[in-house]
């Protein structure tokens, strides 16, 4: 519970804050890259997104993949030699950031010299951790410390976002002075508590059935949805129960969505589409719950921090469950180690054989997977085996009242992201139900716990492809495309375990084609066509 009274506490350490953009000011950084992953990663990818490059300031850039090419294009799209590196790792023993700190490192000795690359790199970790020593041992420009009494998803206000937030160039002292009005509000009664009043309504309409929170913004700050994604839901999904998070859902009719949602609209005022207002208006004339938040400015965002934080505790409390914990994110984690561990005895990860596989008209390959009663039950519903057909057999198994989520372990490009939210969306007006897109391997950090730990309500497709190029980490036996394709198998693993209507597709190296081979196959699934 530190991230009660944490905005009081950094109010005290100003200087601290003061002294460290002083230094990245006039180090003349042109980038920043921060490290992390879940928790440590997603505030700074809101400030990155919502506040873009201040003057005078380096570019904050978030790196949060193991995918090969999009850890290879991290690093190209930036001069080392102009840039700090931050890793940002509560425990100091997550696997994603200790392997990319490693990669980085490297690199960075390549670009500026063995005896100048540290002080190129800052640490954010709780004190004691392993990351801590192995700051303090290269000599890391700076050490900074989290609050092991603030879990990851409620840090956003402690160093893991305040930090990220100063080197990129914010107004410190006007953040928080916001966080500090909703900490204020947080402390009244009822009928002025924002937090508590959202906390209750989410819990109470979760408990009734409504356990789907949509979450629209104006499109200047979108991406509050994904930091909103991992606190709700990996708070939340446990125990069978859940609220799932829906973000980057385009605003439907009306007619689109069932009565297991609970929609969420933050407008930015002066500058949200009157067009997506009506949107809004229309679902709350039609009888779905509809929340609306307006904020006045953009640091108005770390005020929301806060009322989310307390509102998900409070949901919680609600819901029965305990909002701190998140057992289904170790259990992903705990077997993509036993997969790495096997590859590093071996040279090769398990493999699993296809239950279908195949090629497009235009040669584009693919494989199926699923567990052999899961594809047994899948062939029996259609007449031949083909993607479409199994596909419109998967879909299929869609009721009212569940969620479809996609999540691919794929680089978060921006051209695979809209490949497969067409598709998505296809899917959400067709079948009426909630969709989900998450990119691993960051939403095993997020999302996961409640895709494994909530209710048995989600169909899930994941998406796996060839690497084109892959990349070695140093002083590991395993590369970066080993380890994405070891979390791939984890994840499948543990949702298989968990009863989950689980479907693997495979893709080729060539990820575009792949993706439009998929589309097109989704899209003869959900029409009416004989398969």
């Amino acid at each position: 519970m530190g991230w009660i009274d944490i905005v009081e506490r950094q109010k005290q350490d100003m200087g601290s804050f003061a002294e460290l953009g002083g230094d990245v000011k006039s180090a003349d950084f042109q980038s920043v890259l921060l490290l992390g992953m879940g928790g440590s990663s997603l505030c700074p990818e809101v400030l990155a997104k919502t506040f873009g490059r201040q003057p005078g300031f380096p570019e904050l850039r978030i790196v949060d993949s193991t995918d090969p090419a999009q850890v290879m294009a991290a690093c190209d799209e930036v001069n080392l030699a102009e840039t700090l590196v931050i890793v940002a790792s509560k425990s100091g023993s997550t696997l994603e950031p200790n392997i990319l700190l490693q990669f980085f490192f490297d690199e960075m000795r390549r670009a500026v010299g063995s005896e100048n690359a540290a002080s190129h790199f800052v640490a954010i970790t709780d004190p004691g951790s392993e990351m801590e020593q192995v700051a303090r041992t290269n000599g890391f420009r700076y050490i900074l410390y989290g609050d092991p009494q603030i879990g990851g998803r409620y840090s956003a206000l402690s160093n893991f976002g305040v930090v990220a937030a100063t080197v990129a160039g914010l107004d410190i002292g006007k953040l928080l002075e916001e966080a500090d009005k909703a900490v204020a509000s947080a402390k009244q009664p009822l009928p002025d508590n924002a937090g508590v009043q959202l906390g209750l309504l989410l819990g109470t309409a979760a408990n009734a059935g409504r356990d789907k929170i949509t979450i629209f913004t104006s499109p200047e700050i979108y991406d509050l949805g994904a930091w909103l994604e991992q606190l709700i839901a990996e708070s939340t999904g446990k125990q069978g129960k859940g609220i799932t998070p829906v973000d980057r859902e385009t605003i439907g009719a009306p007619e689109v969505y069932g009565k297991d949602r609970v929609f969420v609209y933050v407008r930015l005022k002066g500058t949200a589409d009157a067009s997506q207002d009506a949107k809004v208006a229309a679902l709350e004339a039609a009888g779905h719950p509809v929340v609306s938040i307006e904020i006045a400015d953009l640091y108005e965002i770390f005020g929301q921090f806060f009322t989310w934080e307390i509102a998900t505790a409070v949901a919680g409390s609600v819901m029965g469950i305990n909002p701190f914990n998140q057992p289904d994110v170790e259990s992903a984690k705990l077997e993509t180690r036993a997969l790495t561990a096997e590859y590093e005895k071996t040279g090769t990860l398990p493999e699993r054989k296809p239950f279908f596989e195949g090629k497009d008209d235009a040669g584009t390959p693919f494989a199926l997977y699923a567990t052999d009663a899961y594809a047994a039950r899948l062939k029996a519903a259609v007449p031949s085996a083909t993607l479409a057909g199994v596909l419109r057999a998967h879909l299929d198994q869609l009721r009212p009242g569940d969620y479809f989520a996609t999540v691919a372990f794929l680089p978060m490009f921006g051209e695979h992201e809209a490949a497969i939210q067409e598709f998505r969306h296809k899917v959400r007006d067709r079948k009426r139900v909630a969709t989900c897109l998450g990119f691993g391997p960051r939403f095993l950090h997020s999302t996961g716990q409640d895709y494994k730990g909530g209710p048995n309500t989600g169909v899930f497709l994941q998406i796996t492809a060839d690497h084109a190029g892959d990349m070695d980490i140093p002083y590991q036996k395993y590369s970066f495309g080993v380890v994405i394709d070891a979390q791939a198998a984890g994840d499948l693993a543990v949702l298989e375990s968990r009863g989950r209507r689980a479907l693997r597709v495979h893709l080729g190296a060539d990820v575009a084609a792949g993706l439009k081979t998929l589309g097109a196959a989704v899209n003869e699934a959900l029409g009416c066509i004989d398969i």
